[in-house]
């Protein structure tokens, strides 16, 4: 399928991970991705992964480092996607952090205050640049199912998904009818991001999922390609767990 032919889609947080995945998905499916990370030696092996166009002989990634937070970093990021592109299709939140451990009760103000300029606040700020800068298409945040459910450990990450999770409906009904916005909520998906929930119990954690396994970025990419293309033309609003089948737990 070549769903993405020609289109230009901005990844914040696609370096590594689940964020390079879908940059891989969509660079195979024909199109230019804009990838953001804070260290540009990633972003290069990234960009040399993702290749080059055989017809044009054009690298098919460009790689812009910085922190997601950041207002200069934006401007730089859509003053070089004018520049080089002169269009943006799509925009993919996906940069996230959780630099904090433990119950809610324990996490320091200042911690907190990071979680929600990074995950929630710096998600708004690029869709705002992005619908300034002309994005035609659609958007898609990554959520968690930390936001449907208690999240021992990591539990305001789970409190700032949530949060992005309505910034989705909002941002939906506002954008609405030309632009559409989604959202999907993984669990336990194996990168360095997540490593600290599985890591030296990967079976024990595995086991309590339905499919007997923990995710892998590939099958975030695929739902999040489809919320992004045509196929998914008459959704908008929503949010997809992808998620093993962990919320399939019984009560009792």
């Amino acid at each position: 399928m070549q769903r993405f032919h020609s289109s230009v889609t901005l990844i914040t947080g696609g370096s590594r991970g689940i964020g390079l995945a879908i940059a891989k998905r969509l660079v195979d499916e024909g199109g230019e991705v804009v990838i953001t990370g804070r260290s540009q030696e990633s972003l290069d092996a990234a960009v040399a992964e993702l290749g080059v166009d055989e017809s044009t002989g054009r690298p098919r990634a460009t790689g812009i480092a910085g922190k997601a937070d950041d207002a200069e970093h934006r401007a730089a990021v859509f003053a070089r996607i004018a520049e080089h592109h002169g269009r943006l299709d799509h925009l993919v939140n996906n940069a996230g952090i959780n630099p904090a451990y433990g119950p809610a009760l324990e996490i320091e103000a200042g911690a907190i205050r990071k979680i929600l300029e990074v995950n929630v606040v710096a998600a708004l700020e690029w869709t705002r640049a992005a619908v300034a800068g002309g994005l035609t298409r659609s958007i898609v945040n990554l959520s968690s199912i930390s936001a449907v459910s208690a999240a021992p450990g990591i539990a305001f990450y789970g409190v700032s998904k949530a949060a992005l999770m309505n910034l989705t409906i909002q941002l939906a009904h506002e954008l609405a009818p030309a632009i559409r916005v989604n959202a999907v909520a993984p669990a336990v998906v194996k990168t360095a991001f997540a490593r600290a929930l599985y890591e030296g119990r990967e079976a024990q954690v595995a086991a309590e999922y339905p499919l007997q396994r923990l995710g892998v970025p590939s099958d975030v990419a695929g739902p999040v390609a489809f919320l992004l293309s045509e196929d998914s033309a008459w959704i908008t609003g929503q949010t997809i767990l992808i998620d093993g089948g962990a919320s399939l737990r019984p009560i009792g």
